[in-house]
């Protein structure tokens, strides 16, 4: 009996890909010896810290970088340092933000429910452009960068912004505007890697803070992500997440690189980001996976998995109603499979292959999106091995062509 079994809880196979509902990725044997090796010792927080950040700036090319837990930790840890700096009072009233600056502008289609974190801090969210009529569900108005530049005033701290092919104003004018404004650009950049160019382009543009899930495509623990950028605004971002209410102030020795403590009054008691602490096993996990994740392994990841892709779409060949294809490989992900199913023509729609497949056991989860479109994705990168892909294979036939 597996572990899951003995709570009462059914494994599923996952091939929606790396969705926190379904518990992130799988990470490899390298990660989790690393993590079982980390919880069997203790080690000052901020010091290990101050190690991640070196391994951080190494492949990501920002000053400074830290291990937050999970990405919507990070943009909540990113509004509060462009909130409040190097300012304790600031940082000990979060997330009540009366009387300081605390807006930040984004793109009105950025708008979405990861803009949760960023108001958990106590920052106001600013939509820059307006519909031009009441639009079709999946469509919206982009914005202008004149109506980006409208939005900013004296109560503003930062410009935030989630890079999507064909977003506009274009990355390169919003950091343009916000910095003619000596303002930082927050970027959500949580599911943007691979490719793993994504991991510096930004900061390469002049992005000031960037969100990158660790539990995604870097394949590290579900609940760690990086947060790197501007070395005050990362080391700001640090100050309000870590345990700081043992040591007097005067015996505090931070780590010098991250934490400058001649710019602090005091130091700020449990702040807005302790309640998303991150352990020293997750830390540790996403720098292993961190230094592991090369062209050479992400090339031998995706080679493996376009072979059990392959495996399903041999399976879907010949059946009416249906049209099963590799997807096209944009942005250097990994390996998906399209399905597109014809209701008219098929025994069976996209949805209720889905939910069948769901019911059964054990369960077959499928990245859904455009399933109401006709559209199942198999996403590659959460197939556990060869047998799972002949299993979801064969289930996907005898569910589109069986009464």
């Amino acid at each position: 009996m597996g572990i899951y079994e003995h709570y009462g809880v059914k494994p599923i196979i996952n091939a929606a890909g790396a969705m926190t509902r379904y518990g992130g990725t799988l990470v490899g044997q390298q990660v989790l010896d690393a993590m079982e090796e980390a919880a069997r010792s203790f080690v000052p927080m901020d010091q290990l810290q101050a190690a991640a950040s070196r391994i951080i700036t190494k492949r990501t090319h920002a000053e400074a970088g830290i291990v937050t837990c999970g990405a919507a930790h990070a943009l909540t840890l990113a509004a509060a340092a462009c909130i409040c700096g190097w300012d304790v009072a600031r940082m000990n009233r979060l997330p009540h933000t009366e009387g300081m600056p605390n807006e930040i502008v984004m793109p009105l289609h950025h708008l979405s429910g990861y803009d949760h974190a960023i108001q958990a801090a106590g920052a106001r969210i600013i939509l820059a452009g307006v519909f031009n009529d009441t639009p079709e569900p999946s469509t919206v108005r982009s914005t202008d960068r004149w109506e980006l530049e409208s939005c900013i005033t004296e109560h503003t701290v930062a410009i935030a912004f989630a890079p999507l092919p064909g977003s506009h104003p274009p990355l390169e004018q919003v950091i343009e505007v916000a910095h003619k404004h000596g303002l930082p650009v927050i970027i959500d950049a949580a599911p943007r890697v691979p490719p793993m160019t994504n991991l510096h382009q930004y900061i390469d543009m002049g992005a000031d803070l960037v969100a990158i899930s660790g539990g995604k495509g870097i394949r590290g623990p579900q609940a760690s992500a990086i947060l790197c950028g501007r070395k005050d605004l990362v080391g700001s971002a640090l100050l309000q997440m870590l345990d700081l209410a043992g040591e007097r102030f005067p015996d505090w020795n931070p780590p010098s690189d991250l934490i400058p403590k001649d710019k602090l009054r005091g130091k700020p008691l449990h702040g807005i980001g302790r309640s998303g602490k991150v352990t020293k096993e997750a830390i540790v996990g996403l720098l292993v996976a961190l230094e592991a994740f090369s062209e050479e392994e992400f090339a031998a990841l995706c080679a493996t998995r376009l072979e059990w892709t392959r495996t399903i779409l041999n399976h879907l060949g010949a059946i009416a109603g249906v049209q099963a294809k590799l997807c096209d490989d944009e942005e250097e992900y990994y390996p998906m499979l399209e399905i597109a199913v014809d209701a008219g023509v098929a025994v069976r729609s996209a949805m209720d292959v889905a939910h069948r497949l769901k019911r059964e056991e054990p369960g077959i989860y499928f990245e859904e999106s455009a399933i109401e479109q006709g559209i199942i994705y198999v996403d590659s990168l959460t197939l556990q091995d060869q047998a799972s892909a002949e299993l979801v294979g064969q289930r996907l036939r005898a569910a589109f062509t069986c009464q």
